[in-house]
């Protein structure tokens, strides 16, 4: 670790001293780009933030938005809220892909935690480089590996994601987390300090050397020898740990007894107290040495900057704090009371290296030190137009392609590995167009899509992350939910790249105008930047989590019934950019003109995937028709459609999707004025799909498309 010059040089200046050992490693820390967003957040202002759904917006461990309001009478229950938060852990997974990806699990479920949340589902969104690389399986198997293990130990249900290789992920893989968690609006806690006089409390794991530096860590381009250098920046985690430090967590909550909270993840227990009281506009006096720890003779710095695991810091009043250790006692954690909270600065002290006395490790303002980092101004260059280059196809070679395509193909070989049912909610599993979990307590289908598409954004950055968002309000809307709000993890190459940053600029920009056209608060997310190595920088990967809410727990099946009308409803442009065809055969495009009125599609569609002549919806999106009709047939029951034309097949236009109906005509009615609908065929008994494109037919049995789309089990298991 080590503080830049220039910003030693600002720092020095506002204190009016030379800094300490201590305190250049936490500026270098809380000021590095991972924690202070340095590049990114001149530009975040182009999110919308607010509405009257939500109740805490960006800034916190978490947003919180309400699901149910009550009565205004008070005669009901209190209102109840979700929170959703969305963390990366890239740099750590590459180095070491079990405890980066299980790491990055616990740290978001602790940022539901401090809200006073309970934790009820995680999705992963995962970017790796090409499948067919032995360096890439590994790096994702690790990584399922990980997100299994953390997520089935601590009871929480991974109910859905994304996974997606591309070429430019090899040097550097990006593993995204998003947590729904649940709570009463009388639970609700923040992370800011209160009271001066305040204890402050350290409960759960012991303190040890993981993890140091990691902030500064993932600011930073990945070495060629990252998976050796950079070991010790990664954390380890104890899932059983923090099974406990939820319950206690719930046990705290319930007594009333945490006054503001904050979990210990990036820089650790000087990032999360110094972040805390910051925010309160107050200050702490905290004694390094009452820390809990697990190693023998640890200093200062390594106590003040580990980022050692299933930890939390609480503000406690007085008189309370025999009360919490007795509850962290009975749930077998650490407790140590490490301090208060002040009206003055942020100081740590330590054990004088010789003598009895004390020594000032750290005295600088909360508020300096957390908020402080100056923002850079960084050039950026718009990328080029692709060039128009379509290639000739041969129907069969092509379909097989995009059809067993990684990319494409069944994820059931992840999904299978974490427990998707655990607490009883889940209404809709992985595998369909979004997760729905029942809500009893506020009588809400709750539904959940995460993921992006470097694809779409490396052709085409604006209006490739316009299509992220649109293509995720049209999952929900394929259930029946009606979007609610969103948090965003933004993921990008060497900002200080000119050419880097521009893509990084229009996604940020394509993905608020669109997430705006949908009336979508963009609630919290995270940034992570500097995800470049020897390899070159990643595609600009604006991963998006959203919720939707609606009124029922049923939801229409992805697959046919085999009794209706095949309706296409949205409107196709037939521009192959970004397309799984491309990837697959060659050749580029434009893309997709996306439709002028996205949020009047979403809200049809939510409609007619609620009525009772529905039997069936699928989103059409990655691979096309192609690949939705073919993940519709299941044995029994199949397709039989048509389509002009193999850039009709293939075309990815987000905002569409394929219903099976026993009343088109309702459906007609309901699209008018809003999108096209267009007759494709009938769902059928044959279980095979029976597709005819232009003068070309082709027909595959269910059998045979099931071995195209289990390629990663075929190859892995």
């Amino acid at each position: 670790m080590s503080l830049r010059d220039s910003d030693r040089e600002i720092v020095e200046r506002e204190l009016g001293r030379e800094i300490t050992r201590a305190e250049a490693a936490l500026f270098e820390n809380l000021w590095s780009e991972h924690c202070a967003y340095r590049s990114s957040r001149p530009l975040l202002s182009a999110f919308e933030s607010v509405g009257e759904q939500v109740v805490v917006g960006p800034g916190d461990d978490a947003a919180v938005v309400a699901l149910s309001r009550g009565d205004d009478d008070g005669d009901t229950d209190e209102p109840m809220y979700i929170t959703l938060g969305i963390e990366s852990h890239n740099h750590p997974s590459y180095v070491d892909p079990f405890d980066g990806a299980a790491t990055g699990v616990g740290g978001i479920v602790r940022d539901t935690l401090s809200m006073g949340a309970y934790p009820i589902a995680l999705t992963d969104s995962l970017y790796f480089g090409d499948f067919d690389r032995e360096h890439s399986r590994y790096l994702f198997e690790g990584v399922v590996d990980g997100i299994s293990h953390y997520g089935n130990c601590i009871g929480v249900p991974t109910v859905g994601g994304s996974v997606c290789f591309h070429p430019d992920y090899e040097g550097n893989p990006l593993v995204n987390v998003a947590c729904v968690g649940l709570l009463s609006a009388d639970r609700l806690l923040t992370a800011e300090a209160q009271s001066a006089g305040n204890e402050l409390v350290l409960v759960g794991n012991a303190t040890g050397r993981d993890g140091l530096g990691g902030a500064s860590f993932a600011s930073e381009d990945l070495s060629e020898d990252a998976e050796t250098e950079d070991r010790p920046a990664v954390q380890v985690g104890d899932p059983y740990a923090e099974k406990l430090l939820i319950e206690c967590n719930e046990a705290l909550v319930d007594e009333g007894l945490v006054v503001a909270a904050r979990d210990l993840g990036a820089a650790g227990l000087g990032g999360a107290s110094s972040e805390m009281v910051a925010k309160g506009g107050l200050g702490a006096h905290i004694e390094l040495d009452r820390v809990h720890q697990r190693e023998p003779n640890m200093n200062a710095l390594e106590i003040l900057l580990a980022e050692s695991q299933e930890r939390m810091c609480y503000e406690v009043a007085p008189g309370d704090v025999e009360r919490v250790r007795e509850l962290a006692d009975r749930y077998d954690l650490g407790c140590s009371v490490i301090g208060e909270v002040t009206a003055g600065n942020y100081v740590c002290t330590f054990p004088a290296s010789e003598g009895d006395g004390r020594e000032t490790v750290v005295d600088v303002p909360a508020e300096f030190l957390a908020d402080g980092a100056p923002m850079n101004d960084l050039a950026s260059e718009a990328p080029p137009e692709p060039a128009v280059d379509r290639p000739d196809v041969d129907l069969v070679a092509a379909f097989e392609a995009v059809v067993g395509s990684p990319n494409t193909a069944s994820k059931r070989w992840v999904y299978r590995q974490y427990d998707h049912e655990v607490g009883n909610r889940t209404a809709v599993r992985p595998g369909d167009d979004a997760a729905l979990l029942a809500i009893r307590e506020a009588e809400t289908g709750l539904a959940i899509s995460a993921g992006a598409d470097p694809n779409w954004t490396s052709v085409a950055p604006y209006e490739g992350a316009r299509a992220v968002a649109l293509e995720n309000a049209t999952n929900l809307a394929a259930k029946g939910a009606r979007p609610l709000a969103a948090v965003d993890c933004l993921n990008g190459g060497n900002p200080e790249k000119p050419d880097v940053y521009g893509g990084f600029r229009r996604v940020v920009d394509g993905l608020a105008d669109m997430c705006d056209a949908l009336s979508v608060p963009v609630v919290g997310g995270n940034v992570s930047l500097y995800n470049d190595s020897v390899s070159g920088p990643i595609p600009p990967t604006p991963t998006l989590a959203m919720v939707g809410v609606s009124e029922s727990y049923d939801a229409p099946p992805a697959a046919v019934t085999g009794e209706g009308t095949l309706l296409l409803v949205g409107d196709t442009s037939t521009r192959l950019g970004g397309s799984e065809l491309l990837a697959q055969v060659g050749g580029s495009d434009r893309f997709p003109t996306l439709p002028d009125d996205p949020a009047t599609i979403v809200d049809a569609l939510a409609d007619v995937a609620a009525q009772p002549s529905t039997l069936a919806v699928h989103d059409v999106s990655h691979g096309g028709l192609a690949v939705t009709l073919a993940e519709m047939v299941r044995s029994g029951a199949g397709v039989a459609a048509s389509v002009d034309s193999a850039p009709a097949l293939f075309a990815e236009t987000p905002g569409r999707a394929v219903v099976e109906t026993t009343a088109p005509d309702r459906v007609r009615a309901r699209f008018d004025g809003v999108a096209s609908v267009a007759e494709l065929g009938a769902a059928t008994e044959k279980g095979a799909l029976e597709l005819t494109v232009g003068d070309e037919s082709v027909t595959y049995d269910h059998e045979v498309i099931r071995e195209l789309r289990g390629v990663l089990a075929r190859e892995l298991d």
